[in-house]
């Protein structure tokens, strides 16, 4: 499925735009860390292509330093990643179709941020093992000392992630390792720092969040703790929230064992609220 250009005014990102033959609603999809926007086309179950042929033209970029993003590999600051989103969902305000974002891992806790900060002009937000709870096993001088790391050294290489934990099925791991346009190599500094101080940070500012929320975690994601998507999903007050947990399930569910399972609770979620 061919991608058209798409500008986010006064974003330094590579934009894209899948469109629906007959758009009902829009999707702004935030990927995750050291990935792109691309891979949601034959990756992730062909999620871009379902979506658009389920009448949701999807609109999304490749974050900074991501992907055809300028900037270091992986080197990044997720406030400014949040910046960048808000920019995008300006420029979608300009169209008339209900717009939902859609983000996953990192892209999920970019997603909610934005959302908490101004959830104007958003039809409801859809998490994809978001990275809601960081850093909750590391010691708290550690915590401290990271932003004066991430100044120092920003581009100092910190967890290794790994990816044994993010499918069981193999040919999906491999093709993951395979990629050439995917980041490889551990998490850096000021990316590292910058998401665990805007995790710890937005935790207060649930109690307000009311948008629409499908949030969707695998039992078994040693990626991005399931617990924040329970903690997220126990303490937002929206009248319409979803938490649908995958027993077993790796990070990146669509690429996972359940995949057509998961796929389908997004399109049904969508539909339910576009109908």
């Amino acid at each position: 499925m061919q991608s058209e250009s798409w500008v986010v005014p006064g974003a330094p990102v590579e934009g894209y735009v899948w469109r629906a033959a007959r758009p009902k609603a829009a999707v702004l999809l935030s990927h995750g860390f050291g990935e792109y926007a691309g891979r949601y086309v034959e990756r992730y179950h062909r999620l871009i292509p379902t979506l658009a042929d389920a009448g949701y033209t999807v609109y999304a970029y490749d974050q900074r330093s991501h992907g055809q993003s300028p900037g270091r590999p992986a080197v990044t600051d997720l406030n400014l990643l949040v910046d960048d989103h808000l920019k995008a969902r300006e420029a979608l305000r300009a169209q008339e179709l209900p717009v939902f974002a859609l983000g996953h891992s990192m892209g999920g806790l970019v997603t909610v941020a934005s959302a908490a900060r101004d959830p104007r002009g958003l039809s409801g937000v859809i998490l994809s093992s978001p990275a809601l709870l960081v850093g909750e096993k590391e010691p708290a001088w550690l915590k401290r000392l990271a932003p004066v790391i991430a100044k120092i050294a920003p581009g100092l290489k910190t967890s290794d992630l790994g990816t044994g934990g993010l499918s069981r099925l193999p040919d999906e791991v491999a093709a993951y390792e395979a990629d050439p346009v995917m980041y490889h190599g551990n998490v850096p500094a000021l990316t590292a720092a910058t998401m665990l101080g805007l995790s710890g940070r937005l935790w207060p500012e649930y109690a307000r969040w009311t948008l629409p929320t499908l949030t969707l975690h695998g039992t078994a994601d040693k990626i991005t703790d399931p617990r924040g998507s329970q903690r997220f999903h126990d303490t937002i007050t929206s009248p319409d929230k979803t938490l649908h947990t995958v027993e077993g399930g790796y990070h990146e569910l669509l690429n996972d064992e359940p995949r057509a399972d998961v796929r389908q609770v997004i399109l049904d979620w969508l539909q339910t609220r576009t109908a």
